[in-house]
């Protein structure tokens, strides 16, 4: 048996619940009729009876996540606040045409996979649906088994678009984050600061650039093996990223090298108080699975126009400067020189 509990919101738009039924249909591995029955479906008609009647076939076999409304005009709405897998849509209501609904689809959501099965009893009205961009049609009156496979179809299509977008989010995320840490970086760095840089020349303001290189880190790889070092490195990328403000950007372009970008400051304070931050965080100890870890970082500090006029000189000025902090004896921060 299957259990339907349906409750109605301010737009008429109706929400089913619905516990899984027994039925399963052969689908290729890839998309499984567990993910297929599990996708939201959003049925539009503005004649109650018809949304009882194809809510009905619906849930008969097996499909769980059901949405209805008899607005025509609430539909964009609804999909921009929700993002249906599947819209059932009405061809004729007395509000809006289901043509003027798919235009409304299409501006809320210009760049991804519409879907759309168009219901109709009109043969000029599914081919002009088709031509609009819907993904499939079905006629009226319903043939069960063929609105099932419509269905199916459309639905499995839906949801492969889906899995190709997640993937390809995935590795974008991947080719622009640190996989240790999920810190941007070396290449997101550069873009986000070749940007950064671009803004500050038209409004004639300044950049900060913070380089720091963990002191100790070497020790502690060396004695607790790399397991440790990474546990460390993650927790430093924690530490450093709740320290400085959203609008910054904290880097790991690689081993125990982060760069900080400031994209705001008015004048060299506003880039020495998050160093010395930085500093006093860096300096507390790093509780470890061997033991408590202690280590500190050295910084170089560098301003854009002062100390570099370009991407490649602030990065040189501040790496720079690193190393004086270096040789000055670690755990503090230098400020790069003025170019001459």
């Amino acid at each position: 048996m299957i259990h339907c509990k349906k409750s109605t919101n301010e737009q008429g738009a109706s929400w089913y619940s619905l516990r899984p039924t027994s039925i399963e249909i052969g689908l290729p591995d890839m998309i499984g009729i567990d993910a297929i029955h599990d996708g939201h479906i959003l049925i539009v008609d503005d004649q109650p009876g018809n949304v009882t009647a194809l809510t009905g076939l619906l849930v008969a076999n097996g499909y769980r996540r059901i949405s209805t409304t008899t607005n025509g005009r609430a539909v964009a709405a609804m999909h921009r606040a929700h993002r249906y897998d599947l819209i059932l849509l009405d061809m004729h209501m007395p509000d809006i045409t289901g043509l003027e609904v798919m235009k409304q689809l299409r501006a809320a959501d210009p760049e991804h996979y519409l879907p759309v099965i168009v219901v109709t009893g009109d043969q000029h009205s599914r081919i002009a649906a088709l031509e609009a961009g819907a993904r499939d049609f079905i006629m009226k009156p319903y043939d069960f088994v063929e609105l099932d496979a419509r269905i199916r179809n459309t639905m499995e299509v839906r949801l492969l678009y889906k899995a190709v977008d997640e993937s390809r989010r995935l590795m974008e995320q991947q080719a622009q984050h640190d996989a240790l840490t999920g810190l941007p970086n070396r290449r997101l760095l550069l873009d986000r600061l070749e940007n950064t840089l671009e803004q500050a020349r038209r409004q004639q303001r300044q950049v900060g650039l913070l380089y720091m290189d963990l002191d100790g880190f070497k020790e502690v790889n060396d004695r607790y093996g790399h397991a440790c070092g990474d546990r460390l490195l993650v927790q430093v990328a924690e530490r450093v990223r709740n320290a400085v403000r959203r609008a910054d950007t904290v880097a790991r372009i690689g081993g125990d090298e982060f760069i900080v970008l400031l994209p705001e400051v008015c004048d060299v304070r506003d880039a020495e108080r998050p160093a010395e931050k930085l500093l006093n965080v860096l300096r507390e100890p790093f509780a470890m699975p061997e033991g408590d870890v202690q280590i500190s970082g050295s910084i170089g500090m560098a301003l854009y126009p002062d100390n570099g006029d370009d991407m490649e000189r602030l990065i040189a000025s501040a790496d720079t400067a690193l190393y004086s902090a270096k040789r000055a004896g670690k755990s503090r921060y230098e400020i790069a020189r003025s170019l001459q």
